[in-house]
């Protein structure tokens, strides 16, 4: 099973031990792109701070982030794991996993990027600020210029088995499976569910969808699970508790769309 993450904008404040190394991080394929968003980023921020903040999005109260992006190559790194800290992952817990489940974790968890384009959650990277959704001045929109380095990658990362879907919009145009791997790939929801004057209403609710998808990450890696579909993943959802809405696709070579509907918010 392959399991897609996307990042999360809070990360640790500062990495720690070695800095970056490049030539270490899963998914070798993609060594030529990293180094080419990595050099732009590095330029940018050590140029107009301006333009740099404007590039990146940044509100002023994280202006701070810009020179932390000109620190890169020199900064201590850790494990992508710890680094991200965001609603998903402090529900993930991956620190708290007994060992098999954190082995299983750095096996299965791949975790998009707008710098490093996916990175498993062993791989050591610095603290930075470079969401899917930056157009950078040369090399252009982040999402469209991962396609094809991932493409060329992840479908070999994706072996025979289960593709599970987490991602956000802005990280999932990065890479959107074909073909078989479309077929054995599962995309998820979280929907709040209310009961408003006797009539059920339904919701996207961010922070909650979050926590969701990290609690259902946690309790497969814990129990071992390992589905093979996205019908025995529907199968394995209930079993946990979850109460899971499938959708099989249209037609060949399209995911499978599944919503977990909740009814508490925490």
């Amino acid at each position: 099973m392959l399991v897609l993450l996307p990042p999360s904008e809070g990360k640790a404040a500062s990495g720690r031990g070695a800095p970056l190394k490049p030539e270490s991080l899963s998914l070798p394929g993609l060594m030529d792109a990293r180094a080419a968003v990595l050099d732009e980023l590095v330029e940018l921020c050590a140029g107009d701070t301006g333009k740099a903040q404007q590039v990146l999005g940044l509100s002023d109260g994280l202006r701070g982030e810009i020179a932390k992006n000109t620190e890169l190559r020199t900064a201590g790194a850790r494990p992508a794991g710890e680094l991200y800290t965001g609603v998903l992952y402090d529900a993930l817990g991956l620190a708290t996993l007994d060992a098999a489940a954190r082995r299983r974790a750095r096996q299965s968890l791949l975790v998009f990027s707008g710098l490093w384009g996916a990175v498993r959650v062993g791989d050591r990277i610095p603290p930075y600020r470079c969401s899917m959704g930056v157009k950078l001045p040369g090399l252009g929109a982040l999402g469209a210029y991962w396609r094809a380095p991932m493409e060329a990658v992840l479908p070999e990362a994706a072996g025979g088995g289960l593709v599970l879907d987490l991602r956000s919009s802005a990280y999932a145009a990065a890479w959107k499976p074909k073909g078989e791997v479309a077929g054995r790939t599962a995309t998820v929801r979280v929907l709040h569910s209310q009961t408003v004057d006797g009539v059920e209403k339904r919701s996207v609710v961010s922070h909650f969808n979050k926590a969701t998808k990290g609690r259902i990450v946690r309790s497969l890696l814990e129990t071992g699970a390992a589905p093979r579909t996205p019908a025995a993943l529907v199968e394995v959802l209930r079993d946990l508790g979850h109460v899971v809405e499938a959708q099989p696709p249209a037609s060949a070579g399209r995911p499978w769309a599944l919503d977990v509907v909740v009814t508490e918010i925490h």
